[in-house]
């Protein structure tokens, strides 16, 4: 691989990087976003104190589709941070600039996708093949960098 930070430095894989990651943080507030507007379609609040402030303690309860936007939320927390963390180090190893995108892009494409399938109910194998193929470049991204600190110790 070429010197690491002479490549970070000269803007050819960072801004990728920053890039996708700025759209999957705002990607992850849309979904937070979902969640609220569809806690009050359904009437369906964790608090008592918001079930009082729509109509009741009845309403202070759960609700199938309320859950599914609380686990694709989750799922994105469980997956984007280790990206953040993955993609930020992967950046410094001065990889290719068109790998380095090809890495980022795969998995903001796939995340996407996935928030799609999941909220969407698409049918099975949908969101099963988003997550793999975001999982890939997380996957490609860890083991070059394990590679890149076990050459170095």
């Amino acid at each position: 691989m070429p010197e690491p930070v002479p490549a970070l430095l000269s803007g050819q894989v960072l801004p990728g990087f920053l890039l996708c990651s700025a759209l999957l943080i705002i990607k992850m507030y849309v979904v937070a976003v979902i969640t609220g507007q569809v806690r009050l379609r359904k009437k369906a609040f964790a608090n008592p104190e918001d079930a009082l402030r729509h109509g009741g303690l009845q309403y202070c309860r759960s609700d199938p589709d309320v859950d599914r936007c609380l686990r694709a939320h989750r799922n994105d927390m469980e997956n984007i941070y280790p990206f953040l963390f993955l993609g930020l180090v992967y950046s410094f190893l001065g990889p290719s600039p068109v790998v380095a995108w090809l890495h980022f892009l795969l998995f903001f494409l796939g995340r996407l996708a996935h928030t799609v399938a999941y909220l969407g109910k698409l049918r099975a194998p949908a969101r099963s093949l988003a997550y793999t193929a975001a999982q890939l470049s997380c996957a490609s991204m860890a083991l070059q960098i394990i590679w890149e600190a076990a050459r170095h110790l």
